[in-house]
């Protein structure tokens, strides 16, 4: 690491977290906008969360990206949450404050529909949205995609009761609908979004074919060197596009960078070399 102290230091905070390609983002925004910062690998077990942060934050440090398995548990250690943080009950990007105290905020959903507005050029307005999973990741972005007025949304989970639980949450906000997966209806949608985490496990959720329509916009939030199971599963369908979050990761990591720098970075030259080192 760059002794130089004047050098701004960030870093992305989980466990474990030698995947993550947030440094390399982080790099590739520094580096455009003539940024001078340091960003790092935090990993902290569940256990020692609390002291690595703490610490990292005592030794200078200016910000924190936080990633799987501490987006809820971080809530706990710091002293205020932007709206939409709180909305989705979860933190996904710390801010130190000029007078000390730790903000939490969440740019997941931005990120969300950066990608599907300005990357993908998909209009969300009056379309019919289903989403795979009523965890986390879900929650995380409902307040966006609902505020983008849908036709309809339909939030469908292995046991409907947990999608249940968070279609009521959020019904106050728009036309919002909970389904299991056997349950829905057998007509295309016009957007997929897979927020289940059974991509990272090689599973699909059991979904009747009929979903998916020539026109639907199939994403997933997961991604990787290849296809996801779910990519695959929509292609072999033959849908119109099907995607994998690269560009969420990268757009959400530019929204916590002008939130930490004042600065909104270029994100198209940063998603195209992520993809192309990404298929190396």
């Amino acid at each position: 690491m760059n002794s130089n102290k004047s050098v701004d230091r960030y870093a992305v905070v989980g466990f474990p977290v030698k995947h993550s390609r947030s440094p390399f983002i982080h790099g590739l925004f520094a580096q455009q906008t003539g940024q001078q910062l340091e960003y790092q690998l935090l990993e902290a077990t569940p256990e020692h969360l609390n002291n690595e942060v703490t610490r990292f934050f005592s030794e200078g440090g200016k910000g924190l990206n936080i990633t799987v398995p501490h987006k809820q548990a971080i809530m706990g250690l710091l002293d205020t949450c932007s709206q939409r943080a709180r909305f989705a009950g979860a933190v996904n990007t710390v801010i130190k404050l000029p007078d000390g105290k730790l903000s939490g905020d969440n740019t997941d959903g931005v990120g969300l529909l950066k990608d599907l507005q300005y990357n993908l050029h998909f209009d969300l307005k009056n379309k019919r949205i289903l989403m795979l999973g009523a965890g986390g990741a879900a929650r995380g972005v409902m307040v966006p995609l609902l505020e983008a007025s849908p036709k309809e949304l339909v939030v469908a989970n292995r046991t409907i009761e947990r999608a249940t639980r968070l279609v009521t949450e959020f019904e106050s906000l728009g036309p919002i609908t909970a389904a299991s997966f056997n349950d829905l209806q057998h007509t295309p949608f016009d957007l997929i979004i897979n927020a289940t985490s059974a991509s990272l496990q090689g599973e699909m959720p059991m979904l009747s074919p009929s979903v998916v329509g020539l026109n639907t916009l199939c994403y997933d939030m997961a991604y990787g060197k290849k296809d996801t199971v779910f990519t695959l599963w929509a292609k072999q369908l033959g849908t119109l596009q099907a995607v994998q979050g690269w560009g969420m990761l990268v757009e959400q990591a530019a929204e916590a960078f002008f939130l930490w720098r004042g600065i909104r970075p270029d994100t198209e030259p940063v998603l195209r070399i992520l993809q192309n080192v990404a298929e190396q």
